[in-house]
């Protein structure tokens, strides 16, 4: 027990950075265990859009949705979801996968979403990035189709 307490006083910097690192690792493990919503990958994102009801939100920017983006998604940018919830109220009961550039921004989306009252959010992992990365149809499109 000596040996930790010196190694402690010696190497305060990494002691210091051990404890932030877990601290960190146990936030984000107590943050993910109260999620209401699943994040899964592209590919099983893929067989919940064989669901007619499905939905695909796209939270990214509108420049950034014309660029590529999933057939058929709709292009809400986060910062305007929530006053656009009304109008997303008919898929409240129906899958609604999340999506933007790399998988940070849907999270809080998907917050929002099952905060509002969503029943069945998903967060695709990895974003338009890893869609595009595993090869998948994307649509390019020369406007904005809210």
């Amino acid at each position: 027990m000596d040996q930790y307490i010196e190694f402690a006083t010696n190497h305060y910097l990494l002691s210091f950075s051990l404890v932030c690192v877990v601290f960190l690792l146990i936030q984000d493990l107590i943050s993910n265990s109260f999620n209401q919503f699943e994040s899964i990958s592209p590919l099983i994102a893929v067989t919940k859009m064989n669901d007619d009801k499905t939905l695909i939100l796209d939270i990214r920017e509108p420049n950034e949705f014309i660029k590529s983006h999933i057939e058929n998604a709709v292009n809400v940018p986060l910062g305007k979801l929530e006053e656009k919830l009304p109008s997303l109220e008919k898929h409240k009961n129906h899958p609604i996968i999340v999506t933007c550039q790399t998988g940070a921004r849907s999270v809080p989306a998907c917050k929002t979403l099952t905060k509002a009252g969503f029943e069945q959010v998903f967060n695709m992992q990895g974003g338009m990035q890893s869609w595009e990365d595993n090869k998948l149809p994307i649509k390019i499109s020369s406007k904005n189709h809210d």
